[in-house]
């Protein structure tokens, strides 16, 4: 993830030098993402926001969608279930409005997530099933796993050891 760092920050120059917005906002969103997986969601959500207000500015939805996903994530990952869910809540409206599917069942997911972290396991299943539809409906074999495997720490969460153990085993297939 270091070296991702290096990569999105020349990406990010460069983008800057030559006046490319939208290549700076993905670039923001990109460093956004590499810091919240060496685990300073803080910096993350720095970059996010910056993200955020130039996808604003250009108008690209999509790039925002990204952006309140990342935000909601780091959010999440810092402890603040609230604040995430108000994020992934935005960003699910958008992916809706332009059809986005890839992205609205990561937004799915991520609530999912949300709800999980509030102890609400029962919330959580339902936003990771409607995940599950959506990723199986376009083939993401990867978040289909994703959401399986949630919904096994759900299923956990709530006390059902056995559902728990079914959905991680149909994870394992996938991976």
């Amino acid at each position: 993830a270091r070296k991702a760092i290096e990569f999105h920050e020349q990406a990010l120059i460069i983008s800057r030098e030559v006046g490319d917005l939208s290549g700076e906002g993905y670039a923001l969103a990109s460093l956004g993402n590499a810091y919240a997986a060496v685990g300073d969601a803080r910096k993350a959500i720095e970059f996010h926001e910056q993200a955020l207000i130039i996808s604003r500015e250009v108008g690209n939805r999509r790039a925002g969608g990204y952006a309140l996903g990342g935000l909601g994530n780091a959010y999440d990952s810092l402890g603040d279930a609230r604040k995430a869910i108000e994020f992934q809540e935005q960003a699910l409206v958008i992916y809706r409005e332009i059809g986005d599917r890839r992205g609205e069942g990561k937004a799915l997911g991520n609530l999912g997530n949300a709800y999980d972290s509030l102890g609400d396991a029962r919330k959580a299943i339902e936003f990771h099933e409607q995940a599950l539809v959506i990723d199986r409906e376009i083939g993401d074999r990867r978040g289909e796993g994703a959401d399986l495997g949630n919904l096994g720490n759900a299923y956990y969460l709530l006390g059902d050891a056995r559902k728990a153990i079914e959905f991680h085993e149909q994870a394992l297939v996938i991976d």
